[in-house]
């Protein structure tokens, strides 16, 4: 850098903290503390930077409150054994994966993170409201009629769409009822008499 400065002066590029009693890391031809010479660091390699020491994050980190961690500077709450990646936050507080289940918090069939709030039941799993959508539309249910095939939930709209029965008469899928008749599928509207044309009704 071969320059002068106050101590007061010799600021990390970054973040402004003083470098004079701390150390600094040359980075790209700037200055830098050594937390943001990391994050620096670790945006380049796609990585995480860890909240509380401030290094690389190498392997799966523990997000807590949003922010990611080593794992390993936390304990269960309950039983108070080093934590792993998967461990779970529930109200503020952590869990290793064997104490959280015990305490049959429901988890979420899609992103597989506890449900403290309101709870879809459906399909044989718990969900959050957010959370069970149509498999094609992605759009939440919440509360709509959905309907199942081979594990996934539609809406009404797009379950037609791709598994609805098709009208004998128009060649349309079906909304709404379907009339069965003759092993064939006809819209209510559409089944009529093919000779004079009146609508017909199933007794």
């Amino acid at each position: 850098m071969n320059n002068s400065w106050h101590p007061d002066c010799f600021c990390c590029d970054i973040c402004q903290a003083v470098l004079a009693d701390v150390g600094f890391v040359k980075n790209a031809g700037r200055h830098l503390c050594r937390p943001c010479h990391n994050r620096e660091k670790a945006r380049g390699l796609g990585k995480y930077i860890c909240q509380k020491c401030h290094a690389i994050i190498e392997e799966q980190p523990l997000i807590f409150k949003n922010d990611p961690y080593h794992p390993d500077h936390f304990n269960c709450n309950n039983c108070g054994k080093e934590l792993t990646a998967d461990a779970r936050e529930l109200k503020g507080e952590l869990f290793c994966l064997p104490c959280h289940d015990k305490m049959g918090v429901p988890i979420c069939g899609a992103c597989r993170r506890p449900i403290e709030g309101r709870v879809v039941n459906a399909m044989g799993k718990q969900w959050h409201v957010e959370h069970f959508v149509c498999a094609k539309c992605e759009k939440p249910f919440l509360g709509h009629r959905h309907y199942e095939r081979k594990g996934l939930a539609y809406c009404e709209t797009h379950y037609n769409q791709l598994f609805g029965d098709v009208c004998y008469h128009c060649n349309r899928v079906i909304e709404g009822d379907v009339v069965s008749a003759l092993n064939k599928a006809w819209c209510v509207s559409c089944f009529s008499c093919s000779t004079c044309n009146t609508k017909l009704t199933l007794k």
